[in-house]
C-alpha cells in the first residue's frame, strides 16, 4: 500500500498526472514490490488533501498534483517512472492548485458542518492552516465555521 505522501511524491516527480497515470505509475510500483496495486489509495490522498484535483487550462483531463497536507515521499523504485511511463512532465501553476484545494476545503467544510461531523471538522481545521500557510489564503472565516461546528459537538 502507498501511503498518501508517497503518492504525492510520484505526483511530484512529474509535476503532475491524470489519475489514470498515477494508477499505471501504481501498478508500475506495486508490480514491482510483487503486491497488487493498491485501491483506494488516491481516494485516501485526496481526502488528506496530499493531493489536489484540479483542471489546468491546457489540459482535457482533470490534473493531480501535490497538495498542502503532503510531505511528498519517494516510493522504492519511482525513480525509475520516467523512464518507464510515457508521460510528460508538467508546469504546474501553483496559484490553480491552491484554488482548488480552497474551493474543495469550502465544499467539504460545509458537509462536515451540516453532517455534524466533528471528527472531520477538525481534521479540516488542521487542513485548512496548511493551505493557508500553503496557498496564501485567508481561511479564517472556515475556520471559525469548523469550529463552530466541533465545539456544538463537544
Amino acid at each position: 500500500m502507498f501511503t498518501p505522501d508517497e503518492l504525492a511524491g510520484v505526483v511530484d516527480l512529474f509535476g503532475a498526472l491524470t489519475r489514470e497515470e498515477l494508477d499505471a505509475a501504481c501498478s508500475e510500483l506495486a508490480y514491482r514490490r510483487g503486491e497488487e496495486p493498491p485501491e483506494g489509495a488516491v481516494d485516501e490522498a485526496l481526502s488528506a488533501f496530499a493531493l489536489v484535483a484540479f483542471e489546468a487550462d491546457d489540459e482535457t483531463e482533470e490534473l493531480l498534483a501535490p497538495g498542502p497536507a503532503a510531505f511528498p515521499t519517494m516510493p522504492d523504485g519511482a525513480e525509475d517512472l520516467p523512464h518507464i511511463l510515457d508521460t510528460e512532465t508538467r508546469a504546474v501553476d501553483r496559484a490553480e492548485v491552491a484554488r482548488a484545494a480552497e474551493k474543495r476545503l469550502r465544499t467539504e467544510a460545509a458537509r462536515a458542518v451540516s453532517a455534524g461531523d466533528a471528527e472531520r471538522a477538525d481534521e479540516l481545521l488542521d487542513i485548512s492552516y496548511d493551505i493557508e500557510a500553503w496557498g496564501g489564503v485567508d481561511l479564517s472565516g472556515i475556520r471559525d465555521r469548523l469550529d463552530d461546528a466541533d465545539n456544538k459537538t463537544n
